[in-house]
């Protein structure tokens, strides 16, 4: 390392002899004062910033001119130095500049990638990667890594020629591999067909690379599982009907899958994935089977994918029976019976859970779960961290709920608010923070719905606690007042409508009246869902198709959206809305997911970016929609002009977006619509509530999964760059592959 310039030049000085520094010292242009006051500075301490400055100067103005000559030259000499340590230090990856690393790669044939997943993003430690991987080039072991680090999701690598049906070589036998599966194991028939599928095929002699032929000699097949195991945890488990007997998983009450939660592998990845290691649905037979092991069970138990809690108390494995509770509501099948020594009996590929008849007389049972469900990023409601997006950050101005004050200061979500409004601090901002994954839902005789008024310069904020996902039941339609400049936010709750009989269908589930008084500047919704179609059956569907989710009646409101998923919107033509990397669905396709309270003129002042729009849009101004899709088609009935609909055509601009056919809009860039009616983008599922929901297949046009302005796909996942991962996984395996194979990529749904 060199030597500061300011003490290698003082030391060169000091090798003169001292007549030559007394004869310097003489030429320094520093009179009697300045001189006195530095000898003041340099013995007073501590010295402000003038006072440092000050002595700066004088000591400058204390050289002579040799001394500065000198001091010249050090500098330049420092800086030959400093080149001279950086030219060692960039012979090695470790402590090499960064202009150094891309040619340092080319020496080894690193080739640049996106490096959007996290494990490469740093391009020092890819090359240095590369060198080890390197060594163990051409193994299975190494590609199934590089397939896990480039997309940053689960992956499993296979060769495909262990899994062909042929006549064994006697230097190369493979006894497990049965030109016909064992029909005495259930493991070849639950994984057929995936990959994990230890089945023997006959030849395939198409390409694998373009995912079309599989079983060949040369193939290398890489399975990505791109979903995500969102955690729910200890959340309250919906009975079905009145006996008290079934209850769902879902807190909407609704069939869903239960998926696994992937146990690392480490850094290193040593042996083949196992279906523990991904993120994928977990089946009756492989729980079943898991569940045999006790307390080593690996899905089950408290912490692992799934866990019961009956009374407060965990269930443990012997308790549980896993069974097949297919069948409508009220007549499920394969359910318990009492006296049996079974607690539960759990369905994973619906959700379900049907419990042993209740004595008579016995108390209602409380069933909490901790499971998980897949879906494709941290979207919408979750437990996944949200504190960087709380707007409320001082811990004084957070108010819990459930209270922990004791005597308790409120008992309902109500009460907070009341409690929330009298405690305001001075900088005008209040949080209420629900902090569990419970259930609530605001039902008192002398309050049956939520009504939440903010006053004027005011912010509160309604938001779930980091790791937690609460669900708000509505009996009735929330309502929004408040006064000048005062805000309401909510973020992290999953917001649904509760079905009380006899009772009217609210209009939404959020609405924001124009009483005349009402003054609401912004209302914000951050990783939140407010279930499209107000509620949802127990097949998964909509209850009411249709109904918007949120109603802002008030001119000059503005509406803000990020992260969310939501039903159709019906904003007042003088408000305005922002929506960013969400999922706004009216239902289907033909409803209205956009537009005026009345539903058909057109809504506020718009901007689109990143979102997946489910429904048409009919809006009096789009400001910007970019790097969206809106999906929307009309009817013979319509009286719509078409699905996609600006009133204002001279103002805004709609660029790196997929659109209808017909769409009457501002000017266009690279835009993309159907041609010759043929429907260009493929979803996995518009259903809300599935794994797949508003995630693009495959088999989408490159136009649509690759035409947003980087390159990533269109809609609502565009945050994720999923096409981005996958080229950089092409670029790797390409660098790995061995001469003569060829490898293909498939997506586990």
């Amino acid at each position: 390392m060199s030597t500061p310039a300011t003490v290698q030049g003082q030391t060169l000085f000091d090798l003169l002899p001292a007549l030559y520094k007394l004869r310097d010292a003489a030429l320094a242009p520093l009179t009697a004062p300045q001189a006195a006051e530095l000898r003041h500075l340099l013995g007073a301490a501590p010295l402000n910033t003038t006072q440092q400055l000050r002595l700066s100067h004088l000591q400058t103005l204390a050289r002579g001119p040799l001394q500065s000559l000198l001091l010249l030259i050090d500098e330049q000499l420092a800086i030959l130095a400093d080149d001279l340590n950086q030219l060692y230090d960039d012979q090695f990856i470790e402590t090499c500049a960064p202009w150094v690393i891309p040619y340092l790669g080319s020496l080894i044939g690193y080739q640049p990638v996106h490096g959007v997943a996290t494990a490469i993003a740093s391009p020092r430690a890819e090359v240095a990667h590369t060198i080890s991987f390197r060594r163990r080039k051409g193994t299975i072991l190494v590609l199934e890594q590089l397939a896990r680090d480039a997309t940053g999701w689960g992956a499993h690598a296979t060769e495909q020629f262990q899994l062909i049906a042929t006549t064994q070589s006697m230097k190369h036998l493979r006894p497990q591999n049965h030109y016909a599966p064992s029909l005495r194991r259930w493991q070849p028939g639950e994984y057929l067909g995936t990959g994990f599928d230890q089945t023997p095929h006959t030849i395939d002699v198409r390409s694998i690379a373009i995912a079309r032929g599989r079983y060949n000699l040369q193939n290398i097949a890489i399975f990505l599982w791109p979903l995500t195991a969102q955690t729910i945890t200890k959340a309250t488990a919906p009975p079905v009907g009145t006996t008290n007997q079934f209850f769902r998983f879902n807190t909407l009450g609704a069939d869903i899958p239960l998926f696994n939660n992937p146990i690392s592998q480490g850094s290193t990845i040593t042996s083949p994935a196992q279906p523990a290691n991904v993120a994928s649905r977990l089946t009756r037979r492989v729980l079943c089977a898991d569940n045999q092991s006790g307390n080593g069970a690996v899905f089950y138990g408290e912490g692992n994918s799934l866990a019961v809690y009956l009374n407060g108390t965990l269930l443990n494995p012997y308790e549980i029976q896993i069974a097949n509770l297919s069948g409508p509501d009220g007549t499920w099948t394969n359910t318990p019976t009492a006296n049996t020594g079974i607690s539960a009996a759990i369905d994973p590929e619906l959700g379900r859970i049907a419990l042993p008849p209740l004595a008579s007389g016995a108390p209602s049972p409380n069933v909490q779960v901790s499971f998980c469900q897949g879906f494709s990023a941290d979207l919408g409601a979750g437990e996944y961290p949200r504190s960087d997006t709380f707007t409320v950050q001082q811990e004084q101005s957070v108010l819990p709920f459930p209270d922990t004050a004791s005597p308790a200061r409120y008992a309902t979500l109500q009460d907070a608010f009341a409690f929330a409004l009298s405690s305001v601090p001075g900088n005008g901002q209040i949080a209420i923070e629900i902090t569990d994954s419970g259930t609530y839902a605001p039902i008192t005789p002398a309050q049956p719905s939520l009504v939440v008024s903010v006053p004027a310069g005011t912010t509160i904020e309604l938001r779930a606690a980091d790791g937690h996902r609460p669900t708000l039941l509505l009996p009735t339609e929330m309502t929004v007042t408040g006064g000048t400049n005062s805000t309401f936010q909510i973020n992290g709750l999953l917001i649904a409508y509760l079905a009380v009989p006899a009772a009217p269908v609210p209009s939404a589930l959020i609405h924001v009246p124009n009483d005349g008084t009402n003054a609401l500047s912004n209302l914000n919704l951050s990783h939140c869902t407010l279930v499209p179609g107000l509620s949802l059956l127990p097949t998964g569907a909509p209850q009411f198709a249709g109904k918007a989710s949120l109603l802002a009646e008030v001119p000059g409101l503005q509406v803000t959206i990020e992260k969310s998923i939501v039903g159709g919107l019906e904003i007042a033509p003088l408000a305005s809305a922002t929506i960013s990397d969400s999922i706004v669905d009216g239902g289907d396709p033909a409803c209205v997911a956009y537009a005026a309270p009345d539903g058909a003129s057109g809504g506020g002042s718009l901007t689109l970016t990143g979102t997946t729009m489910i429904g048409k849009l009919h809006a009096s101004l789009l400001n910007l929609v970019s790097n969206s899709i809106v999906h929307a088609r009309l009817t013979l009935k319509d009286k719509w002009p078409a699905p996609v609909w600006a009133d204002r055509k001279q103002q805004g601009c709609v660029r790196f977006s997929s659109l209808p056919d017909v769409a009457i809009l501002p000017r266009q860039f690279n835009c993309v619509q159907p041609i010759g009616g043929v429907v260009q983008t493929v979803f996995y599922s518009l259903r809300f509530g599935g794994p797949g929901y508003a995630r693009l297949h495959p088999a989408t046009c490159d136009t649509i999964r690759r035409g947003a302005d980087d390159g990533g796909e269109m809609g609502a996942f565009h945050f994720l760059l999923a096409p981005m991962r996958e080229t950089d996984l092409r670029v790797r395996l390409k660098e790995y592959l061995p001469a003569g194979l060829e490898f293909g990529i498939y997506f586990e749904a």
